[in-house]
């Protein structure tokens, strides 16, 4: 332990980190910028020679963003598993995703952990920051690593830091998000926080492991009621003929007690679409129900649903039947002014409406063309946005409000716009020929 502390103290020593993705790579920037010599690993080959090239492949972090670390000659990266062994601190940032039946996956953490513990030596720090259920780091992590025949708090050291990263996010970034730390044992939750100290200007540490695992899902379920919530009072309202959004905007005048949520086509990203079902998937062993969570999350899964519905009826309003119909879909990115389309609730707005024989198109300035991920694979290209495109689709579906877009020149040539992020409503050319969703 007194070696790993110099080594930290110091910043002699090195960090590894697993997953170069939308985490793991600002993550490891952070490290080299405090003056530790980093070690990146990916499954993904491509990754590590766009890398070395020092090509990001994250656009939304610019294009210079890897420049001081591929001229430093304290970063490298690899696809070398096999080289676990040497860095003294190794940060896991791997996906945690969702099953066919909304179970946990596990299966990148534990295969990572695996790779771990077979070149798993004395004075090694291991953390977990990916999104998981409370007792993962202990249950699923701690005996494959003890099974290498060392021993956690004394030959090596095991913690959980949750992950806090939000893509396009200009207020805060790795450095100046507070850090969350847990160790299963004391020794080894001093040490992570030691480690991130160094480099993160904030760190709060926490009892346990499984304390930072559960304030990192009830920060996302926090987040995913609340928009459930407004999601709700959207339908309501439209069937009232009362303008949400300035529902809203109303209750936020109010100093305390209200913060204000904004609804849309259903939930994007990483985190608030998945991590509410790792907590009520653990809630089933110990016989506790999640009533207020399952809801939630049956009300925003039910949004693209919703959406295509409101298509329907505005496409009838206007003598157009959904098969047969053009549509074009603004915006493939779960949130504004990213190229992150994880969980991203247009995909499933897309497939809906091509499955009742639309003809769709998407445009989105910052994802040129789709890829095959683990649920979807629609095979499309970003067309080109013009005012004489706009004019031949039969309806227009607004559904990432990027700030690049033209939102006058989209009104005045749209013949039918559905709007699901309230873009369109100060817009007086615009009404008349806007639903919204």
């Amino acid at each position: 332990m007194a070696e790993l502390h110099e080594l930290i103290a110091g910043r002699t020593g090195t960090v590894g980190v697993i997953g170069l993705g939308y985490v793991g790579l600002p993550l490891m920037k952070a490290f080299h910028e405090a003056g530790f010599a980093t070690l990146g690993f990916d499954v993904d080959p491509a990754k590590i020679d766009m890398l070395s090239r020092g090509e990001n492949y994250l656009k939304h972090l610019g294009d210079r963003y890897l420049h001081p670390l591929v001229d430093s000659d304290r970063f490298e990266a690899t696809s070398d598993f096999a080289r676990l062994g040497e860095p003294d601190a190794i940060l896991v940032c791997v996906p945690t995703p969702l099953g066919p039946h909304r179970e946990p996956d596990l299966s990148y953490v534990e295969q990572t952990t695996e790779d771990i513990a077979r070149t798993l030596r004395p004075g090694q720090l291991v953390v977990l920051e990916s999104t998981t259920y409370p007792g993962t780091t202990r249950e699923v992590m701690l005996p494959r690593l003890v099974a290498s025949g060392l021993e956690v708090g004394s030959d090596f050291y095991l913690a959980y830091s949750p992950e806090r990263e939000d893509p396009g996010r200009v207020s805060h970034d790795t450095r100046t998000i507070p850090k969350l730390v847990g160790g299963i044992d004391p020794l080894s939750g001093e040490l992570a926080v030691s480690l991130y100290r160094a480099a993160i200007e904030q760190v709060v540490s926490v009892s346990t492991a499984e304390v930072a695992e559960s304030a990192k899902l009830l920060e996302n379920i926090y987040r995913a009621v609340n928009i459930a919530l407004v999601n709700e009072m959207k339908e309501l309202m439209t069937e009232l003929g009362v303008d949400i959004w300035e529902v809203i905007e109303a209750a936020a005048t109010k100093p305390f007690g209200f913060q204000p949520f904004y609804p849309g086509p259903g939930l994007g990203g990483h985190c608030i679409p998945i991590d509410p079902f790792y907590l009520t998937w653990k809630a089933r062993e110990v016989g506790r129900p999640t009533r207020f969570i399952e809801l939630a999350g049956e009300v925003n899964h039910a949004m693209p649903g919703y959406v295509i519905q409101r298509t329907q009826l505005a496409l009838n309003q206007h003598d157009r039947a959904v098969r047969g119909s053009r549509i074009l879909v603004l915006g493939l990115a779960y949130k504004p002014d990213v190229d992150d389309v994880r969980e991203s609730p247009s995909f499933e707005i897309i497939e809906g409406l091509q499955a009742l024989g639309a003809q769709v198109d998407y445009h989105d300035p910052h994802v040129a063309a789709t890829h095959k991920m683990r649920r979807h694979d629609l095979g499309m290209q970003s067309i080109t946005l013009t005012e004489q495109s706009l004019a031949e689709y039969d309806c227009v579906i607004i559904a990432t409000h990027h700030s690049a877009y033209d939102w006058p020149m989209i009104a005045r040539h749209a013949r039918l716009v559905v709007d699901t992020r309230g873009v369109m409503r100060h817009l007086d050319q615009a009404k008349g020929y806007v639903v919204t969703a």
